[in-house]
């Protein structure tokens, strides 16, 4: 369930940073409002996450899905340049990503394997 709530907290994160663009520096009522409640959501829904896994498990994940996620729509959203050498560097950020979560799972699957059998 910690990923899930990781993945709800990623989302609010990449809307966030999408709606903190289009406040024009906090200058227009309904994107400040939408960013203000989409970083609370996405901290809300981080915490969550973070009962379960590792801080730098969680944060890097977020901020790592947030990034990818945030310039992939900035592109579509305000038309910004989505170059060679971003999607190669998404191919880093994603592989990191991967790696971090192999990371956790093989951790899980040794502190389960060296607890003791109750008898």
């Amino acid at each position: 369930m910690a990923w899930i709530y990781l993945l709800v907290a990623a989302v609010f994160e990449v809307v966030f940073a999408l709606a903190t663009n289009a406040t024009h520096g906090f200058t227009v009522l309904g994107p400040s409002l939408l960013t203000a409640a989409a970083a609370s959501g996405g901290i809300f829904f981080l915490s969550l996450a973070l009962k379960t896994l590792d801080v730098g498990v969680g944060y890097t994940v977020w901020t790592g899905i947030g990034s990818v996620g945030t310039v992939t729509f900035a592109s579509v959203v305000f038309g910004e340049q989505l170059t060679v050498w971003k999607a190669m560097a998404f191919v880093l950020i994603i592989g990191g990503v991967l790696g971090l979560k192999l990371a956790d799972t093989l951790a899980n699957r040794r502190s389960v394997a060296a607890e003791p059998v109750a008898v």
